[in-house]
């Protein structure tokens, strides 16, 4: 169903730029991509025509927006159970439990976070990626960010991208950190191994930030702050420092038992098979209200075993 139409009028101040980057301005809720494809389409129209995007603007004109909503995701709704941490009309926080893969893929065409959205709020089908904003990897528990309206999602996608959005998490990584630092390392896809991660001299900027919270006899525990959002960031970034993080699948390489464990220790090391990482911590300002928001939830109960024998082991 087609929604309502708006009309707003050309500020002369904005006479003499492209069409397209007049819209940007004048509908600021919508990102560019989005507005190009409508004025091709027709669903926006000046004066009563549909002029080029490159065409000149003279201020003054009359633009109308048809916004026509668009079927983005090609995915069936399941009733997964979701725990929402918070939701207003603009955006839905949810604690993602390890194992819950985020979007369907090879192997997994349903089950997934997605599929979970689509039943919990039919409307997101027309958001891209049903709104989401960002990932987690499947085994990675914790908070992601969902925009539940087009406005909503393109607010926070374009905070996201101008890192206002603060993303922080718990991990445990093997061996024993002596401080927290800095990890500035380009990532890009795996030379060989497509289907993993790695840093590489022509990889995207990647920065990643951490502090010490405890340590093990051959284990830390320490909280990150994502500066970036690279695929994979914190495990690749952890194993290129050779301190990869415990029980990770994909870059711990073999398990390694710690000399003079205590049984239980190696037992717990044993069954923890998937990375221990753990989303937080999200802060960002609402994109409707201008509130500052913060949400936080504590690790899940594998996670916080897997500290309790650590701690235990470590006296």
């Amino acid at each position: 169903m087609s929604a309502d139409p708006t009309t707003k009028t050309i500020p002369i101040e904005l006479a003499g730029q492209r069409l397209d980057q007049a819209l940007a301005k004048l509908f600021p809720e919508y990102s560019r991509s989005r507005l190009k494809a409508w004025l091709l389409d027709g669903a926006i129209s000046v004066d009563g025509v549909s002029p080029r995007p490159r065409d000149a603007v003279l201020g003054g004109e009359q633009v109308t927006l048809q916004a026509e909503p668009v079927v983005n995701v090609a995915a069936e709704p399941e009733p997964i159970a979701l725990n929402v941490v918070h939701e207003d009309d603009s955006l839905i926080v949810i604690n993602k439990p390890a194992g819950l893969v985020v979007h369907p893929g090879a192997g997994n065409a349903g089950g997934t976070l997605l599929n979970g959205l689509l039943h919990h709020a039919p409307q997101l089908e027309e958001l891209p990626r049903a709104g989401i904003i960002h990932r987690l990897d499947k085994d990675t528990s914790g908070l992601l960010l969902i925009g539940k309206t087009l406005a909503a999602h393109t607010a926070l996608v374009r905070l996201l991208a101008n890192r206002d959005i603060a993303r922080f998490y718990l991990a445990v990584c093997n061996g024993v950190l002596t401080g927290g630092g800095r990890i500035d390392a380009p990532i890009g896809r795996h030379r060989v191994d497509r289907k993993r991660m790695s840093v590489r001299d022509d990889g995207k900027p990647a920065v990643t930030h951490y502090t010490v919270l405890e340590r093990f006899a051959a284990h830390t525990y320490i909280k990150v702050k994502l500066e970036t959002g690279r695929t994979h960031q914190i495990r690749v970034h952890f194993a290129h420092r050779r301190h990869a993080l415990l029980g990770d699948p994909v870059y711990g390489g073999r398990l390694a038992l710690p000399a003079g464990a205590s049984d239980d220790l190696v037992a717990t090391l044993r069954r923890f098979r998937r990375q221990a990482l753990h989303a937080t911590k999200l802060e960002f300002v609402h994109p409707g209200s201008g509130e500052a928001l913060s949400f936080e939830v504590a690790p899940p109960a594998d996670f916080g075993m897997l500290l309790d024998v650590l701690r235990r082991d470590a006296k």
